[in-house]
């Protein structure tokens, strides 16, 4: 049993960390400037970032690499320090939890290239496969605990982050991101998701949603992989955003509560998740109460829509007839499918 299993058998869970960019922007991030640049620069704010989600209860953290590949860098004239700036930011978070009292996990960040395949694009899987090896080099060598492959949204990319990763011998966790209608920006549903990550077991050990809208909408996206879970033996994953962002006062800010982040974490929980963090706008506090609401295990938590938007937020009409389509009749035991009725109303009250 590898140290990640161990961790998940002893606990029953892991609690993730937090948001990156929300937390950098607020110790003085400048829109637009590469938040891995950081990792060299201001190395005391990486390190503090990860040190703050670890006081408040995560047992795994990502490093500051989503966007260290050529060709996310090479917007900046900075292709050709890929290696350096995995490595640097992996072992900023490496130093973290090898300080701690306990067990912390650390999960390198793989984020997409921004770029089209072909023949949609320009870029060709081999490309891909090479600019992911080479993060995937630095950032085993800096003692990563496993790769963390988030926010995807093709198939292609996937299936070629996920190859560099196997190549270079990491241990895999892979998330889509899923839009207002449930499926990835280019379109794939769920399922899609598990049948991808499930042709590649025992190589990844876990996949699931993160991002996204708010954290309603991701525990939909959640409901809809278990639906469709083959291999059990595999974690589900859910790292959604901390409610839903708006444009105040020229900045953006998200409406989650530390009581609608609880919530979320024990609906994932319940759905079957076993790696369970908060994405954009989830800062130290939001993961506090998490952990502490997974500790305590006293919310109830009901498995129908409308008890899971009363306690999360919203969720639009097109996620709402994503999962209302992985429900089936014989589910009823799990979670009670809405009734036209209570549908028609719902989508009244959501626009």
């Amino acid at each position: 049993m590898n140290k990640i299993e161990k961790l998940i058998a002893e606990k029953g869970y892991l609690i993730a960390d937090g948001a990156t960019g929300t937390n950098l922007f607020s110790m003085g991030l400048d829109s637009g400037h590469p938040p891995e640049f950081w990792n060299i620069e201001f190395p005391e704010r990486i390190y503090l970032n990860h040190q703050n989600f670890v006081d408040a209860g995560s047992d795994l953290i990502l490093t500051n690499t989503f966007g260290a590949n050529r060709f996310r860098l090479a917007l900046h004239k900075a292709e050709n320090q890929v290696h350096e700036l995995n490595l640097v930011g992996a072992s900023i978070a490496r130093k973290v939890a090898d300080l701690s009292e306990r067990t912390v996990l650390v999960a390198g960040s793989i984020g997409p290239t921004g770029e089209i395949f072909e023949p949609l694009g320009t870029l060709s899987k081999a490309e891909a496969e090479s600019a992911f090896t080479d993060q995937a080099i630095a950032l085993k060598e800096a003692g990563v605990d496993l790769a963390w492959i988030e926010t995807m949204s093709s198939q292609e990319e996937m299936e070629s982050a996920i190859v560099a990763s196997k190549n270079v011998g990491l241990p895999i966790v892979c998330t889509y991101s899923f839009d207002t209608h449930g499926k990835s920006m280019m379109g794939l549903e769920p399922k899609e998701l598990v049948k991808l990550a499930e042709e590649h077991s025992p190589e990844i050990m876990g996949y699931g949603a993160n991002c996204g809208i708010g954290a309603a909408e991701l525990i939909g996206s959640i409901l809809c992989l278990v639906k469709s879970r083959k291999n059990h033996a595999m974690h589900i994953v859910a790292k959604g955003n901390c409610g839903i962002p708006e444009f105040i006062d020229g900045e953006i800010k998200y409406n989650g509560t530390e009581e609608i982040m609880a919530a979320y974490a024990c609906y994932a929980r319940k759905l079957g998740a076993t790696i369970i963090g908060g994405c954009c706008g989830t800062k130290k506090e939001h993961v506090k109460a998490m952990a502490d609401a997974l500790k305590e295990n006293t919310m109830e938590c009901p498995l129908e829509l409308d008890q899971m938007i009363k306690s999360m937020g919203e969720m639009t009409e097109g996620n709402i007839a994503m999962v209302q389509k992985y429900l089936n009749p014989e589910d009823a035991s799990i979670v009670d499918a809405v009734s036209p009725r209570k549908q028609r109303r719902r989508r009244q009250k959501i626009n």
